[in-house]
């Protein structure tokens, strides 16, 4: 079975660092632990397991990093999903704190796994966010003030309307803060970067090799298409991908496509003048940044289908010139979408959902930090102790109203509201 080119093409396939197809799995195996995708938590997963000693091998239908982590903004993001008044208000402050001390480590894995396996993936310091509604500022403002006094968290600098102004090129928004703690780096050369990492750990990774079944008994046996795994324990690590394979993780994580664009280099028109990423107040967020030979990277604009936009430059221009117009005719160099996997409450999804398999996906747009988090919990747990993979877990976590068949026209329904509510 040949294994297949990244598709779509996009900006991260263009500036790739290591192309180098693996096999597909074509004979029966077994394994200490089998993983099910090889994006950031699958990959992270084989990563500290097989730092550990277990033998590890993953599956992967396409290619490493071919979904939504090797697609996406690039962005890592402090704190949860969800912002820690919402999770007061919903976990206790306590539990609270507690998720947002495992934020803070997620970041620190991140950054300690590109310097520790010297991987090239044009990390970048500093996050901008920018609030798009006045009536939002203040509670913005009090939100980081209330991180430094009550979470210790010192790294955000508030900006005033005419300083985020200076700082990001455009005068659409209101104001906002500079989080130094965040970042953003090439996600698809991050996560290929950690797979070579985790080979030379000693974990085996299969690409072209689609998994048709998961067995209940044990060991769980993982049937591909033309071999199979056999393991004491099974980490789905599917995201937006899982097509059958989890249907009680289906019914609770929802796939939605997300776009992006990267224009041709700007030169003397680069509208930052430092290295920041930024990403909006909207519910469908805008978020860009600068790539390192000086081209717009801007995503912007979600679909709730398996079916993308006719034109997704088109697409992506229309939110770009919103914020850009002065880019409204720039060149378009490259544009591509990708799937990623929402919950209902935005909180990542986390189960053990039958002996020997763990499932953990649902990052909803926070996946750089979280995803590679979740691998890590994931390694813990398979390891004897799932202390803080259980915190994770015990989140409440409704299944999306309608069933399979009308729960993406409801939650589109929903997102259509929450989109218009940006715009007014």
């Amino acid at each position: 079975m040949s294994v297949p080119s990244y598709d779509p093409a996009s900006y991260y396939t263009a500036t790739i660092n290591d192309d180098r197809p693996r096999p597909a799995l074509t004979e029966s195996l077994t394994a200490d632990v089998c993983v099910i995708g090889a994006g950031f938590t699958g990959i992270s997963a084989a990563l500290h397991l097989a730092e550990q000693g277990f033998s590890v091998v993953v599956v992967e239908q396409k290619r490493i990093g071919w979904g939504a982590s090797g697609r996406n903004g690039g962005q890592l993001h402090s704190g949860q999903r969800r912002d820690q008044h919402w999770l007061e208000a919903h976990v206790g402050k306590d539990q609270a704190h507690v998720l947002w001390d495992m934020a803070e480590e997620a970041k620190a894995l991140v950054k300690d796994r590109i310097a520790r396996h010297a991987i090239d993936c044009d990390w970048a310091d500093g996050l901008i966010h920018a609030v798009h509604k006045k009536a939002w500022l203040a509670a913005e403002q009090r939100e980081a003030e209330e991180l430094a006094r009550d979470y210790g968290y010192d790294a955000i600098t508030l900006l005033d309307r005419d300083e985020l102004a200076a700082a990001i090129g455009t005068d659409v928004y209101f104001g906002g803060y500079r989080d130094a703690g965040a970042g953003h780096l090439h996600p698809l050369n991050f996560v290929l970067g950690m797979a070579k990492a985790a080979e030379d750990a000693g974990a085996r990774i299969f690409e072209a090799t689609r998994v048709t079944d998961i067995g209940s008994g044990q060991p769980v046996v993982v049937k591909t298409e033309k071999g199979e795994v056999r393991a004491a324990n099974v980490v789905l690590a599917a995201n937006g991908y899982l097509e059958g394979l989890e249907p009680a993780t289906e019914a609770r994580v929802l796939p939605i496509n997300n776009y992006i664009l990267a224009t041709e280099p700007l030169g003397d028109r680069d509208p930052i003048p430092g290295d920041d990423a930024v990403a909006d107040s909207r519910w469908v967020v805008h978020y860009w940044r600068m790539s390192p030979d000086r081209r717009l990277i801007f995503g912007g604009g979600e679909t709730y289908s398996r079916r993308c936009p006719a034109d997704v430059s088109g697409f992506v221009r229309r939110h770009m010139a919103k914020i850009y117009p002065q880019f409204a005719n720039v060149r378009i160099d490259h544009a591509w979408g990708g799937t990623l996997a929402i919950t209902a409450s935005r909180m990542p999804y986390f189960r053990r959902t039958r002996p020997g398999l763990y499932v953990a996906c649902g990052f909803s747009g926070h996946g750089v930090a979280i995803a590679n988090l979740a691998g890590r919990l994931i390694g813990e747990a398979v390891a004897g102790d799932a202390t803080r993979f259980d915190m994770f877990a015990k989140l409440p976590m409704m299944p999306f109203p309608g069933g399979k068949w009308l729960r993406t026209p409801i939650q589109a329904l929903a997102m259509t509201w929450f989109a218009l509510r940006d715009r007014l």
